[in-house]
């Protein structure tokens, strides 16, 4: 796929979700452009119909780029869990139900879990990230970060899975993590820095 540089003065990341983009505002801290929410905007969201991370992700940013005419970035993201054949996987977002409640979801993992009757407490998150030009190029990446599911919850920091994800290495949840730590070490923060090094020069370096 070919690199193709950022040069514009605006950026749409294609998200409603306020806790994403807290997170993908601090990533973009070190650069010289404005980003703006698709929900500030009041751009629809997309039905997400495609079977991996990354193709939910280009169709989320094209939606986005085509809507306002100004170049789109998309995340889509979610845990896989081992002993459950990657589940929730692409359905992450669904397992929390039409209000997004992710303690539900949290409890969904659980109950799955137990119903699996496995000892196997593995998972990732996975992230993929696109962008997408209003002429329609597409440029898209994806990361990942391994450890173990822990329960009861723990942690209000983070959002989504976070407080029942400890990745290796360390001895607290994403939710209880300082979010600096966190977003040094994610899945995002991996994608992040894949999808940089294609496309984005830091304002400090360029």
């Amino acid at each position: 796929m070919t690199d193709r540089q950022f040069i514009e003065d605006k950026l749409v990341i294609a998200t409603h979700n306020d806790g994403k983009m807290r997170e993908i505002e601090a990533l973009f801290a070190g650069f010289d452009f404005t980003i703006i929410s698709a929900k500030s905007l009041g751009l629809a969201e997309p039905n997400e119909t495609e079977k991996t991370f990354i193709g939910n992700a280009v169709l989320k940013a094209r939606a986005a780029a085509l809507a306002s005419g100004i170049t789109a970035l998309a995340d889509d993201s979610g845990l896989s869990v081992t002993a459950l054949n990657g589940a929730p996987g692409v359905h992450s977002a669904r397992w929390a139900g039409p209000n997004r409640d992710f303690n539900i979801a949290m409890k969904a993992v659980k109950e799955a879990l137990l119903k699996a009757q496995s000892d196997d407490a593995r998972a990732e998150f996975i992230c993929a990230l696109a962008i997408v030009w209003p002429d329609g190029q597409a440029i898209s990446v994806e990361g990942k970060i391994q450890g173990v599911l822990k329960f009861p919850a723990r942690g209000t920091r983070g959002f989504g899975y976070d407080p029942i994800f400890q990745p290796y290495g360390h001895n607290m949840s994403f939710g209880e993590m300082d979010p600096n730590i966190k977003h040094a070490i994610s899945h995002r923060a991996d994608a992040f820095a894949k999808l940089i090094s294609r496309c984005f020069i830091p304002k400090n370096d360029g």
